[in-house]
């Protein structure tokens, strides 16, 4: 586990930052703003945890928050140079833990008959605004994969997690009380 002693180290001053395998890189480099793209999802949970929610909700989200900082080590290091470094990845029981919640949680909800717009409870909105932030980290992240490997339960755990918070959006509704806000596509 990393010891941060200093918060700033003024060496990303130039536009450069370190990966987990001490190599200098453009701040603008496609794994930097995947990483960072993960990082707003992480911080967009964040806040909707500090929303009253559900507390099964609560518990997976904690769990959720740390795989992310898995996922961020993973992506730290070039799927070429992992057999060099050690650092956590994401693998298929991550994804395996994501599909057994949407199970879990799909079994309680309504049928979808129309598209869900984003609202409901606050925890619910926040978990809406996450996952459009997640979606967008599956783009950059695919963007990376385009140019250089990204391990595939990586690429499938970000596309599952999106699914994910879509469902628990639902299911803070439904524990509420409160409707899904459906689109009324018949609205001029």
């Amino acid at each position: 586990m990393p010891r941060i002693t200093k918060v700033y180290t003024k060496t990303g001053d130039n536009g450069q930052t370190s990966l987990g395998t001490g190599e200098r890189i453009a701040k603008t480099a496609r794994r930097i703003a995947a990483m960072g793209a993960v990082d707003e999802v992480n911080a967009a949970l964040g806040m909707a945890l500090c929303h009253t929610m559900h507390d099964d909700l609560r518990t997976a989200l904690v769990e959720i928050q740390n795989t992310l900082f898995h996922l961020g080590a993973d992506l730290c290091v070039p799927q070429q140079a992992k057999v060099d470094y050690e650092v956590p990845r994401i693998l298929p029981v991550h994804v395996t833990r994501l599909e057994a919640l949407i199970d879990d949680l799909g079994t309680t909800l309504p049928p979808l008959e129309n598209f869900v717009l984003p609202g409901g409870t606050p925890a619910a909105a926040g978990l809406h605004f996450a996952r459009t932030l997640c979606r967008r980290a599956e783009r950059s992240i695919l963007g990376l994969h385009a140019e250089e490997p990204v391990s595939e339960p990586l690429r499938a755990y970000i596309n599952r997690l999106s699914d994910t918070l879509f469902v628990m959006a639902r299911y803070d509704n439904l524990a509420a009380g409160q409707q899904d806000v459906i689109w009324d596509s018949h609205r001029i």
